[in-house]
């Protein structure tokens, strides 16, 4: 004779129950002359719903496969499962092996004739129990994201720890290596090689696990609770059975919380991952031909395989390697040319990499003893914010007309029963719906143009740093100064710069 029993939390309460059920079980079979014990299997804390994470019972229908017990008791059908189908179907394999289940609260022993009939009534309100129970607990958490709650997963939350008032405080080492993170994601890395950097420098993850994932970089880059926001309701459970969980694809309302706890990573700089990241998985692909030169997957390897293209047919340039008589030479080449020889492009010059890097050097250093020019363009951007261009919309003033609006219509709906003021009213709402267009116009503008700005006070900074100029050819300056190549001929480039208006052209000699 076995004994099972279950309890559904970790409450005192609930282990006082736990610990009571077992000295009850084992007490009540080693007083019956019938009976042997074959042991108490209990499971503490765990839900009834699902067989899969529950230790106990599983290792007791094993040993109920193994011969080594003949009859179970439990306190109920509800103890025992919640899952109507589970159920059955356990019941119904243990009876096929001569093993019954005695549930005490209901007074039934599965080896009788009608005990089938009995179990499927009552574990069907077991389930549905459940199933009530589960659908008031997720509603109380939906009010609860509704009244803007936020619930840290501190456990996988790497830079956050719950502080002394239960508020998320900032963890100042982990938090230097979120920021590590994002700056090598603008830096051009790939989210492999940050995963392979942090794993090689021993750095843990939020689990204290020294070995680094693409999923846990990639996660980190993409929560935007580092830029002190928080949004609820990503995902959702689709019962409380199958406890499937699916991505919240507008299934259910999310909620967007704004500076709900201190930032680690700039506003600005969480929006610049996600417009780079964006821009990484839409690149287009050019070739149907050929996989390996088709330039449809981002490449973190060199800066110039995405930034260098082609003026007459705007493909992308490849590097390659020529030899000949036993002499390697390292060029960069069309890739429509490399596919498809002159079928589409006709006259894309072949660049040495030694004479293209040289070029791209000399043009940046260019830019270096011009950057007073820069810092001009920095001052004229500035004001720009302060006088909108276009149509000379003045935010202020546009607020204060909908306010009059407002007001305007307040009126006119105390007197909404004559004809005529009907008419009025509805003239005007449509003007107050056409002034809300130029609001939200007129904010998203600003908007842009704030980021902009802080984009372009970055490049200018980063020029101030480098007043001397720069010795050597570097990828990572590349990628942080340089927009894109355009090879025009055999001797020139043009290259755009980052952030601003600056275009210059190079000769490649």
């Amino acid at each position: 004779m076995a004994a099972y029993c279950r309890v559904s939390t970790d409450s005192e309460e609930q282990i006082n129950s736990y610990d009571a059920q077992k000295a009850y079980y084992t007490q009540k079979i080693e007083e019956s002359p019938e009976w042997e014990l074959a042991g108490i299997f209990a499971d503490e804390g765990i839900t009834g719903t699902s067989m899969k994470k529950r230790k106990e019972f599983n290792r007791m229908i094993t040993a109920c496969k193994r011969g080594s017990i003949d009859l179970i008791l439990t306190k109920s059908l509800s103890r025992f499962a919640r899952n109507t189908v589970d159920c059955l179907e356990t019941v119904r394999m243990l009876k096929a092996r001569g093993i019954g289940v005695i549930f005490e609260k209901e007074n039934i022993n599965t080896l009788t004739e009608s005990s089938e009939f009995l179990i499927t009534l009552f574990s069907g309100f077991a389930q549905a129990e459940s199933e009530s129970l589960s659908a008031n607990i997720q509603l109380g958490i939906r009010m609860a994201m509704k009244e803007g709650k936020v619930n840290f997963h501190y456990k996988s939350m790497l830079g956050y720890q719950r502080g002394a008032d239960g508020k998320p405080e900032i963890v100042l080492e982990e938090a230097e290596v979120v920021r590590r993170i994002y700056r090598r994601y603008l830096e051009g890395c790939s989210e492999g090689q940050i995963q392979r950097e942090l794993t090689q420098d021993g750095i843990a993850t939020a689990k204290g696990v020294k070995a680094w994932s693409h999923q846990i970089v990639h996660n980190i880059l993409t929560n935007e609770k580092y830029a002190g926001d928080a949004l609820l309701q990503k995902t959702f459970t689709t019962d409380c059975i199958s406890k499937t969980v699916k991505k919240n694809t507008g299934e259910l309302p999310q909620y967007y919380i704004k500076d709900n706890h201190p930032a680690i990573i700039p506003r600005d700089i969480y929006q610049r991952v996600q417009e780079e990241m964006a821009r990484r998985t839409s690149k287009r692909k050019i070739l149907q031909k050929s996989g390996k030169t088709e330039q449809g997957k981002y490449s973190a390897k060199y800066a110039l395989s995405e930034r260098l293209v082609c003026g007459e047919c705007g493909s992308p340039y490849k590097r390659c390697t020529w030899a000949r008589n036993g002499v390697k030479r390292i060029v960069w080449r069309c890739v429509s040319r490399l596919e498809f020889g002159k079928k589409y492009c006709h006259e894309s010059p072949s660049i040495v990499e030694d004479k293209l890097h040289t070029a791209i050097l000399t043009a940046l250093n260019r830019v270096v003893e011009a950057s007073n020019g820069l810092q001009d363009e920095l001052v004229e951007t500035l004001q720009m914010v302060c006088v909108p261009e276009g149509n000379g919309d003045d935010l202020l003033e546009l607020e204060h007309k909908l306010e009059a609006l407002t007001t305007r219509q307040n009126a006119l709906l105390d007197l909404a029963l004559d004809l005529t003021i009907t008419e009025q009213l509805k003239a005007l709402l449509e003007e107050k719906q056409l002034l809300q267009t130029r609001i939200d116009a007129a904010k998203k503008e600003a908007v842009n143009r704030i980021s902009e700005d802080s984009r372009m006070a970055e490049l200018t900074a980063y020029l101030a740093e480098h007043l001397s100029g720069f010795q050597q050819y570097d990828d990572g300056i590349v990628r942080q100064l340089v927009e894109k190549i355009t090879v025009v001929d055999t001797e020139t480039i043009r290259i755009k710069f980052r952030y601003s208006n600056v275009e210059i052209e190079q000769t490649v000699c």
